[in-house]
């Protein structure tokens, strides 16, 4: 039996690229288009050796709360399971929490914002 791929969760950065995907996950994810409102994009240097094999980059999109209404983080949102959380959990360094957001759309999904 397969498990379900029920959670829902949003990319604004690496998570978004096919070679992290197979990666980390072993497929394709399919994403929609969103949006993380109240926040604003920041970049982080990655000194993480397997992270940096997996993305091909050193520097790295990271989210922070901004206090204002009206700024968004556009990304994808995607459905995945419960073992690709867990695999998504071990690819984010330190400098990232997981968090439960309100997306544009209205849908509550995980993302990675500043620890």
């Amino acid at each position: 039996m397969t498990e379900p791929a029920d959670i829902l969760l949003f990319s604004y950065g690496t998570l978004q690229l096919k070679s992290v995907q197979l990666s980390s996950f072993g497929r394709l994810l399919d994403g929609e288009d969103d949006a993380m409102t109240g926040y604003r994009k920041d970049m982080v240097e990655i000194t993480d050796p397997d992270v940096l094999r997996r993305s091909g980059e050193r520097f790295h999109p990271l989210v922070v709360p901004s206090g204002t209404a009206a700024d968004e983080v556009p990304g994808k949102v995607f459905r995945i399971t419960a073992r690709e959380l867990a695999a998504a959990d071990a690819y984010e360094v330190s400098d990232y929490k997981r968090v439960e957001v309100t997306l544009k759309s209205g849908r509550r999904a995980f993302a990675y914002v500043k620890a």
